[in-house]
């Protein structure tokens, strides 16, 4: 197929576009910096300098590419972008990712909706944000849960636009795990060699993890069978931060990571953190594996970490 990565310079489109390329399909990728477009035609596929905000850029960019099919995976969490990690404040840290999962998404869609291109998939989440109720891993038919009256409350609307955009389209929504592999934990494993990624209280919260490879080939999969709705892309082992922190700790050749009480935790990293670390819900892949015939390289972050950072 003739497929446009949007946001195919970032962490996961350096993994995904390879992928793609791979099985044959004809790729153009866009970036929002020229410097970035020799990197992508290194990749096998064609780099346009493209705004994802600005619906006359989106415009042009999907009528040039002729494409059968586009993929969302525009963000602006880079540092870059975003400056430094701001746990406490994730609607500052958030708020280009969020225009572009709305804005953003909206003028994709109306772009495709111009081409005549049906198949759309765009980049969801889900980690640790699944209802602060019942069992501690979800899946596709328990909701996300909305944070109100948090600082996460425009992050998890943003990402409710996204799924219910694309879903009515007729697209795919692909929530994937928190992302680690080259590029997407580094801002986090420095935080954990210098002791400032505490455990908070009992942290018995929940969170699902995916590597990049793993999230890439998930994608193709989707892709290529035409897949229609939600699916949670994640691997096979959700757990508490109690345990994945003190291993990521371990193979970063870190100390073990430092626990403070919720009360100390609520003052310096904010009520996202002490959520996500006390009351996070985890996810499963079953739906993924069962309808995509997904294998994963890394089943689980117990792996991953290990091969990746020790």
């Amino acid at each position: 197929m003739r497929v446009l990565v949007a946001g195919g310079s970032g962490v996961l489109g350096r993994r995904l576009v390879p992928q793609l390329v791979e099985r044959g399909h004809t790729v153009t990728a866009t970036t929002t910096k020229a410097e970035k477009v020799a990197m992508i035609e290194a990749m096998g596929a064609e780099g346009v300098v493209m705004d994802g905000l600005d619906a006359a850029s989106v415009g042009r960019a999907v009528a040039s590419a002729e494409p059968e099919a586009i993929i969302h995976q525009m963000t602006a969490i880079n540092p870059v972008h975003a400056g430094k990690p701001d746990i406490k404040h994730p609607d500052r840290w958030f708020a280009g990712t969020n225009r572009l999962r709305v804005e953003g998404t909206d003028h994709l869609l109306a772009a495709a909706q111009a081409q005549g291109v049906t198949r759309f998939l765009a980049q969801g989440y889900a980690s640790w944000n699944g209802l602060r109720e019942g069992g501690w891993v979800k899946t596709e038919e328990d909701p996300l849960d909305p944070f109100t009256g948090t600082a996460t409350e425009p992050v998890m609307a943003a990402m409710k636009h996204v799924e219910d955009a694309v879903t009515g389209y007729g697209g795919t929504v692909l929530r994937y795990g928190a992302l680690y592999g080259p590029g997407a934990t580094d801002d986090q494993v420095e935080m954990v060699r210098r002791r400032q990624y505490p455990l908070v209280g009992r942290a018995q919260g929940y969170s699902s993890w995916i590597h990049l490879d793993d999230a890439a080939s998930a994608t193709v999969l989707a892709l290529e069978l035409g897949a229609r709705g939600v699916y949670d892309i994640v691997d096979d082992d959700p757990a508490p931060a109690n345990e994945w922190l003190p291993y990521l700790a371990e193979v970063a050749g870190a100390k073990p990571p430092l626990r403070v009480p919720v009360w100390i935790a609520r003052i310096a990293a904010g009520e996202q953190a002490v959520m996500m670390m006390t009351e996070g819900r985890g996810f499963s892949n079953a739906k993924a594996k069962r309808e995509l015939g997904w294998r994963l390289r890394y089943p689980s972050w117990r792996q991953g970490f290990a091969e990746g950072l020790s």
